[in-house]
C-alpha cells in the first residue's frame, strides 16, 4: 500500500482538483507517524531552492509575500533546520539566517489546520523556478562568480552604518541632511580605497552579486531609488517585478554600500512621504495612493543624480590629490582603475542576464506628491527625468 505521506502529496501537490490540499491534509492528520517524514520532504523542497539558485531571505520573502506570515515561519524552520548539515555556508548567508522569523510549533492550532499550511507551502516551494544564481548552493564549491572569504565588517562600514542610522532617526532635516552626505562621501572613498588596493596587490577579485527585496506598495518607485543607488556606487541592478527582487552586481565594498545606503534612504522618503501626506489630508486631500507614488517616484528620480554627483565629486577629488586617496594624495592612476572595475561589473552582468529589456517607466500623475518627494530627496541630499529600468525576468 502506498505510504500516507505520498497519498497526500499526491493529493495536494501533483493534483489539479479543488478538493486535493483537504484531502492530503486530513490524511496527515490522521497519521501522527508521517510527522517526522513531512518535515523531512520539506526539507528536501528547501535544497531544491539552493539549487535553483534561490537564498533563505529570497525564499522567505517570497512565500511571505504569496501565502501569509506563518507559511514563512514554516518555511524559516525549514531553512534553519536543512541548513544545519554544512560546515560552511556561502558569504551573506549568516546574516540571511540571522534574520529569519521564529519558526512556528508544529501540528498547531491543530493537526489539519498545520497540514494545510504545510502543504501550501510545499506546493509554493515545488513551483519556484530557476533563477540567475548570486553564489554556489551550500556544499558545492565556488565556481563562476567570485565569492569573498566570510569575514567581519570592516571599521568603515560600521562607522556608515552609524551615520544612516544617526539620518533615520532625526527629527531635523538639515541634521539628516549632513548625516546621510557624510556617510555617501564615505562609502565613494571607501569603494576607491579598495580599488587602488586591489590594482597594487594585483588582486584576483571580481565582481559578485546579491538580491536585494523590492516589496510592494509603489515597488516600480523602490526600484527606480534602488537601481539609482546601484549606479551611483559603481553596481549595476537589475529588476524582477515578477519575483519581488532586484539582482545588484559589483565588487563586495560596493555592494554593502548599495545595501547600507538603499535601506537607510527607503526608511528616509517613507517617514518624508508620510509627514508630506498627513499635511495634504489635513487640508482635506484623499488621493493618498496617487501622491505616495509620484512622491516615490520623485524621490528616487532625484536621488539618482545627486548620488551620482556626489561619487562624481569625489572621484574627482581623488584623483587629482585633494587627500581622498587611501595614502592621503591624488592617485593619476585612478581613473583607469575605475574604469577596468566598470567594464568587469558591466561584463558580469551581461553575463549573468543575457537578455534584458529596458522599461521607460511612467506614472507620476500628481505634482504635489512629486514636489515634495523632490525636496524629500534634496533634505536627504542624495536624485533626471524619465527614469529607465533594467526589468524582469532577467531582461533590460
Amino acid at each position: 500500500m502506498e505510504p500516507v505521506i505520498d497519498q497526500a502529496f499526491a493529493a495536494a501537490l501533483y493534483s489539479d482538483g479543488d478538493a486535493g490540499p483537504d484531502t492530503g491534509a486530513s490524511l496527515l492528520a490522521a497519521d501522527p507517524t508521517a510527522d517526522a517524514e513531512l518535515f523531512r520532504r520539506g526539507e528536501e523542497f528547501v535544497r531544491r531552492a539552493w539549487e535553483r539558485g534561490w537564498q533563505p531571505a529570497d525564499v522567505v520573502r517570497l512565500v511571505r509575500r504569496d501565502l501569509d506570515e506563518t507559511a514563512a515561519r514554516l518555511a524559516a524552520g525549514l531553512i534553519l533546520s536543512e541548513t544545519v548539515r554544512y560546515e560552511g555556508l556561502p558569504p551573506r548567508w549568516r546574516s540571511q539566517l540571522d534574520g529569519l522569523p521564529e519558526a512556528p510549533p508544529r501540528n498547531r492550532p491543530d493537526r489539519f489546520s498545520y497540514a494545510c499550511a504545510v502543504l501550501g507551502l510545499y506546493r509554493l516551494l515545488l513551483g519556484l523556478p530557476a533563477i540567475e544564481p548570486v553564489g554556489p548552493p551550500p556544499g558545492a564549491l565556488p565556481h563562476g562568480l567570485h565569492l569573498p572569504p566570510a569575514h567581519d565588517e570592516p571599521r568603515m562600514l560600521t562607522r556608515i552604518r552609524a551615520l544612516l542610522a544617526k539620518a533615520e532617526a532625526t527629527g531635523f532635516p538639515e541634521e539628516a541632511e549632513a548625516l546621510t552626505t557624510k556617510a555617501q562621501e564615505l562609502m565613494a572613498r571607501h569603494s576607491i580605497d579598495e580599488a587602488l588596493l586591489a590594482a597594487r596587490t594585483h588582486s584576483k577579485e571580481a565582481p559578485g552579486a546579491c538580491r536585494i527585496g523590492v516589496d510592494a506598495p509603489y515597488e516600480t518607485a523602490k526600484a527606480i531609488l534602488l537601481d539609482a543607488v546601484a549606479a551611483a556606487n559603481r553596481c549595476r541592478a537589475v529588476w524582477n517585478s515578477d519575483l519581488g527582487f532586484s539582482t545588484v552586481v559589483g565588487f563586495e565594498p560596493d555592494l554593502d554600500a548599495v545595501e547600507l545606503l538603499h535601506t537607510s534612504l527607503l526608511v528616509q522618503g517613507t517617514v518624508a512621504m508620510t509627514k508630506a501626506e498627513a499635511g495634504q489630508r489635513a487640508g482635506g486631500r484623499k488621493r493618498t495612493k496617487t501622491f505616495r507614488q509620484s512622491f516615490l517616484m520623485a524621490y528616487a528620480q532625484r536621488l539618482g543624480s545627486r548620488l551620482a554627483a556626489d561619487t562624481a565629486r569625489v572621484t574627482a577629488a581623488a584623483g587629482a590629490g585633494s587627500g581622498a586617496g587611501p595614502t592621503g594624495s591624488g592617485d593619476p592612476g585612478l581613473l583607469p582603475v575605475l574604469a577596468a572595475r566598470d567594464m568587469a561589473v558591466t561584463d558580469t552582468a551581461e553575463r549573468m542576464f543575457p537578455e534584458t529589456t529596458t522599461t521607460r517607466v511612467r506614472g507620476a500623475t500628481d505634482l504635489d506628491g512629486w514636489t515634495h518627494g523632490t525636496a524629500a530627496a534634496d533634505r536627504a541630499r542624495m536624485g533626471g527625468s524619465g527614469p529607465e529600468l533594467r526589468d524582469g525576468h532577467g531582461r533590460r
